[in-house]
């Protein structure tokens, strides 16, 4: 199994101190074809998506113990909460760190179905998290998997937030990366995502998905899905 070891990581982001990764990181998901490039890049060491590759990187080098309290889910423990749980179409973890428990979920949902019936749109992840530096390895890690996700950046007792995050599929392809969009400052989203107050730094306006254009691919696997149906029958 290959390791992403931390000079692997540092070299992969082009950056020669370990604390410069979260903003190298954050930078290069805010340009798609930076992002997708990037993306490639880790896919050459390993596609082997089904474990979170900065477990180790993170908690080493990143993870804000004293201030956040933050220590990260052995994969292991991740496993078995994954199979407690049970296959389920929405999911919801606060304290989300970098997505160790997310990714063995959704890892489980892909192999509880086949390649022919396993459809991005069915399943919707929210996660929350409260660590600035956390946020950027969480986005990467949904959306090199192609995933629909809910993103709240913030701290999830108080209910203040930073910025809410959509990572959505826009092909609806297990196999395509997902777009990353920014949720607007509003009262809509506010009331929407239970938000208290609105708190640091507002994101800027980020929007990729063309929401037309994943309609029309939603609605095609939809009826191709149930044509495979009737004709498994």
């Amino acid at each position: 199994m290959a390791k992403f070891t931390l000079e692997k990581v540092n070299k992969l982001l082009e950056i020669n101190e370990s604390f410069k990764a979260p903003d190298r990181l954050m930078e290069l998901l805010f340009d798609k074809s930076k992002r997708e490039n990037l993306f490639k890049s880790f896919l050459e060491v390993s596609t082997d998506l089904s474990f979170d590759w900065f477990h180790q990187y993170f908690e080493d080098e990143q993870a804000e113990r004293k201030t956040n309290k933050q220590d990260f889910t052995p994969n292991s423990v991740a496993k078995i909460l994954s199979k407690l749980v049970g296959p389920q179409n929405t999911y919801m973890e606060s304290a989300a760190g970098t997505g160790g428990i997310v990714i063995t979920n959704w890892w489980q949902d892909c192999i509880n179905e086949s390649p022919l019936t396993y459809m991005p749109h069915e399943h919707l992840y929210w996660v929350e998290e409260l660590s600035d530096r956390a946020i950027p390895f969480l986005l990467f890690n949904l959306a090199i998997r192609g995933m629909n996700a809910v993103v709240w950046h913030g701290d999830s007792l108080e209910r203040t937030c930073r910025g809410v995050f959509l990572v959505e599929n826009q092909a609806d392809d297990f196999l395509s990366f997902s777009d990353i969009n920014i949720m607007p400052y509003n009262d809509e989203v506010k009331d929407y995502f239970q938000i208290k107050n609105w708190v640091g730094n507002p994101y800027p306006d980020h929007i990729e998905t063309d929401s037309d254009e994943w309609s029309k691919n939603v609605i095609a696997n939809m009826e191709m899905k149930q044509l495979w149906k009737e004709n498994v029958k």
